[in-house]
């Protein structure tokens, strides 16, 4: 059986972009038109990020040696480290709409992308450079040498790794992983305030049952979701419970909510590890290698 190579898969993405882009309603700005396309840059990123090519200088010396990357990516010129981390930061609402745009494309339906049974999950990230102690971040304290901290990132608790200086992604998938939502956000942000701003999206969709974690039991948030007939599936959901909305036969029900909930680690886990491995940041929690939210949101 033969794969598809790298040139295959960029021009998948660049069709998806440009249809993408194409269905956008972009309004006009003033000033210079963009030296490089939004597209080209995504594609350009996703090759680097591929490559494990995260800093800027060197993507853009990667790019000066390897001209045939300018054909390949549609880009112009070899932009500079500036011109591309500037542009990178301000991706990440394009990025976000385009995950979106993809999960509810003719060919998610087409590759079985049921979103029915979505799967939703927070993940912490070690910030780069020193940590900031809580008592000094929270009275605006850098003590003298504590150099290339992080000041956008935050405090949170993890069950795996304990108190976590860093970001949280915020991640919402279907059953064989394929990401519908996606939020970068500093750490100590809640996991269902963050659900809460998804619920009326989720809902246009077509979702019926969202899987999580303990992490997101709250008896009023239950009982909204529950009002929109969307059950808030976790361990400790009650099969009555779940059977009310779905209003299927009890066993039925008993089987499917198993189902499910055995299928949230094939669903959320293995794509933070893929996310990982790729971002170079596996082992003893390695951190990020970018700083501050608008560059971490976009990497």
């Amino acid at each position: 059986m033969q794969y598809p190579d790298m040139r295959e898969y960029i021009t998948f993405l660049f069709s998806m972009l440009d249809e993408f882009l194409i269905s956008q309603e972009d309004v006009s700005k003033r000033g210079r038109p963009q030296t490089y396309p939004d597209a080209s840059l995504i594609v350009f990123y996703a090759v680097m990020t591929l490559k494990g090519i995260t800093a800027m200088r060197a993507q853009q010396i990667y790019l000066f040696h390897h001209p045939l990357w300018l054909e390949r990516c549609r880009l112009p010129a070899c932009p500079s480290h500036v011109a591309l981390g500037r542009r990178y930061k301000a991706l990440m609402p394009k990025l976000k709409a385009f995950t979106e745009y993809i999960a509810a494309s003719q060919f998610a339906r087409e590759a079985g992308f049921l979103q029915e049974v979505v799967y939703e999950d927070k993940s912490l990230f070690k910030a780069a450079g020193p940590v900031w102690h809580q008592k000094d971040r929270l009275n605006g304290y850098l003590p003298k040498g504590l150099r290339g901290v992080d000041k956008t990132a935050t405090w949170s608790k993890s069950g795996y790794h304990g108190w976590v200086y860093g970001y949280g992604r915020h991640l919402t998938s279907i059953r064989n992983g394929f990401p519908v939502m996606f939020q970068v956000l500093p750490a100590n942000v809640n996991e269902r305030k963050v659900l809460d701003t998804k619920k009326d999206r989720l809902i246009e969709k077509g979702v019926r049952c969202i899987v999580a974690d303990n992490g997101y039991i709250d008896k009023k948030r239950t009982a909204a979701f529950a009002e929109a007939q969307v059950l808030l599936l976790t361990p400790k959901t009650a099969l009555a419970e779940a059977n009310e909305l779905l209003g299927a036969d009890p066993l039925y029900t008993a089987t499917q909510v198993a189902t499910w909930q055995v299928a949230r680690k094939t669903a959320i886990e293995p794509v933070f590890d893929l996310l990982s491995k790729l971002l170079s940041i596996t082992g003893a929690h390695k951190p990020l290698p970018l700083r501050n939210l608008a560059s971490v949101s976009t990497f």
